[in-house]
């Protein structure tokens, strides 16, 4: 064990340090005006939209007068604590921010027709007003919402306004890496609206849900689709029509949706995909669909692929692509940015990370304690990239008992049962059902994309409950997909996996019936000069030069992790993608400016 490093990761960290100015490419050449503006729901795109990015109006408040009412202009989607969004200020559990704008005339719909008001995410508790009038609350600072506005809209003049509470870390709500007391694996706290907002036009009958779903050993796609009410089944014209495209534009098949739940609106067919090509990292064939239900058409994509865990010829459980053994090489993404915070400045700046990583090798990525905007996925969809993704934790978390003791032994089984987990991760009751109904909406909400394999509830303790009965849950929301119920330690030998965290032992593995991961490895740090946003320096071994860094990330993987592969080792996750803030064990810079691989 490298007992030395494992001390000196154990700093505590000054929240009160300033951070240094840092900036992106992408960040420094953004046009305020033109503010991503791509299409931002890729999985059910309709042809008429409208962005609503751009300056915004905001007031913060507080309501224990820590301060007089603040007030000036945001770029939206940046929230106010990120530098892009021209405001810079904490938002505290007792402030209240208030983002306002006039909606262009345009916003309203011709005639027969309804708008949708759409949110990508706010943080973390919103009020929406048309005109002063409620029209939808919504708490949960990770996930997309919307809701008509059609009969709250005037022919005059007429005002967006969007209230936000945001408890951050002080609360039973979850909160991610965010903490209002940053520092070490703990970043600025963020708030407010931080993914796009935009209207749509649809008519009176309209589709709200549109799931794709492969069934790769029958070379189907089972379409599944849900109305705001159900089409007129006497109307030919009206009936739900779904249509298979190749990757040329090529209709390839053909399905009749049939209304099998009146009370609800729903619809499903199956599609043939004769002559399919599989989705892999190194061929990620899309195929398209185009959905019409009466006046409504929107168009989606899928990928024929599916993910198991079956015996490979010595009887060691391996992670399955299409039912064939496949390593993941991975390396943990928690999706932050030095201007933006949680909102990458641009759809390329999305993209660099992915198609980066690929160059350097991974073929998945952990999105880690974060969910991202629905582009995020596409890409990894389109590029090839494989997806772990985690459930945004929350609840307490007490670093000696969930995280130092269990890295400094990481070969001792630690086994606790859940009613144990309630004292140290989510005590409240209402915090529990909040994370379930959240596990629900991730899955609803992700579930479309095909880059995704594998769900992560639990990452090393961090509010940890119930873990059999959640593990269940998600099997049944999704049992085409896998799960790591515990990654990290604090295992209760449900999921796919037995996933380990290991930064200060050398690299083992010990097969069983699950698929053997290191779900968290290495976290090697390295300073790079005029590319940092704090003089402060946490990682889990620290190298002075870029040199040193790069051959010490070699040897691990050559001598360490190469050779657990025959023995069993079926995916290792690198920390990770890029520095944040103190933490500077990125493959990256924060400002994505150097790689520490490259050899200039």
């Amino acid at each position: 064990m490298d007992l030395l490093s494992a001390l000196k990761s154990a700093h505590f960290f000054n929240h009160k340090r300033r951070l240094l100015p840092l900036t992106t490419t992408w960040g420094e050449s953004l046009d305020p005006e033109h503010v991503l503006e791509e299409y931002p729901r890729p999985q059910m795109v309709r042809e008429h939209f409208m962005i609503l990015n751009g300056y915004w109006d905001y007031t913060i408040i507080s309501k224990k007068k820590r301060h007089a009412p603040v007030s000036g202009k945001i770029l939206v989607p940046f929230s106010p604590e990120a530098p892009l969004s021209g405001v810079q200020q904490q938002i505290f559990p007792d402030d209240t921010l208030i983002c306002e704008r006039t909606l262009p005339d345009e916003i309203l719909p011709p005639y027969g027709k309804r708008c949708i008001l759409h949110f990508g995410a706010v943080d973390q508790q919103a009020s929406v007003r048309i005109n002063g009038r409620t029209v939808i609350e919504h708490t949960g600072g990770y996930l997309p919402f919307s809701v008509d506005i059609t009969d709250a809209l005037t022919e005059r003049s007429n005002i967006l306004s969007v209230s936000v509470r945001d408890q951050s870390d002080r609360s039973f709500h979850s909160t991610g890496k965010q903490k209002l007391k940053r520092g070490g694996m703990f970043y600025t706290a963020q708030s407010g609206i931080w993914q796009t907002v935009w209207a749509e036009w649809v008519p009176d009958i309209y589709i709200t849900e549109l799931h794709l779903t492969p069934q790769y050993d029958k070379e189907t796609v089972h379409v599944s689709l849900k109305l705001n009410r159900p089409v007129p089944a006497c109307r030919d014209q009206d009936a739900v029509v779904c249509h298979v495209l190749d990757a040329d534009g090529n209709i390839i098949s053909k399905g009749i949706c049939t209304n099998y739940s009146d009370s609800l609106c729903e619809y499903s067919c199956y599609c043939d995909v004769d002559q399919m090509e599989p989705w892999t990292p190194d061929h990620p064939y899309l195929y398209r669909l185009r959905v019409r239900a009466g006046k409504d058409e929107v168009t989606g994509y899928f990928a024929m692929r599916t993910y198991t865990i079956e015996k490979d010829s010595k009887g060691i459980s391996r992670f399955c692509l299409n039912h064939k053994p496949f390593f993941l090489n991975g390396i943990l993404d928690q999706g932050y940015w030095p201007d933006g915070l949680y909102t990458a400045p641009s759809d390329d700046a999305l993209i660099y990370d992915i198609t980066k990583m690929k160059e350097l090798g991974f073929n998945m990525l952990r999105k880690h304690v974060k969910i991202e905007t629905a582009r995020w996925y596409y890409h990894c969809d389109r590029l090839g990239m494989i997806v772990w993704q985690d459930m945004v934790n929350g609840g307490a978390y007490h670093a000696p008992i969930m995280t130092w003791i269990p890295a400094l032994f990481p070969k001792f089984k630690v086994r606790m049962s859940d009613k144990l987990h309630l004292p140290l991760g989510r005590r409240s009751i209402r915090g529990r059902e909040e994370f379930i109904q959240e596990c629900r909406d991730t899955v609803q909400a992700l579930g479309c994309f095909p880059c995704i394999s594998t769900w992560v509830i639990f990452n090393e303790g961090w509010g940890q409950f119930d873990s059999k009965k959640l593990t269940r849950l998600l099997r049944e929301l999704d049992p085409d997909r896998l799960i790591d119920s515990a990654s990290g330690w604090f295992d209760r030998g449900q999921g796919d996996f037995k996933s380990e965290h290991n930064y200060f032992d050398k690299q083992f593995v010990n097969p069983e019936r699950r698929a053997f991961v290191i779900s968290e490895y290495g976290g090697y740090a390295c300073q790079i000069k005029d590319h940092v946003s704090t003089r402060g320096v946490y990682g889990y071994k620290v190298f002075p030069a870029v040199s040193d860094f790069r051959g010490a990330f070699y040897r691990l993987m050559s001598e360490e992790i190469d050779p657990l592969i025959e023995k069993g080792l079926c995916g290792a996750i690198y920390t990770q993608v890029s520095d944040i803030e103190e933490e500077v064990n990125g493959l990256l810079t924060y400002d994505r400016k150097v790689c520490k691989l490259d050899r200039n």
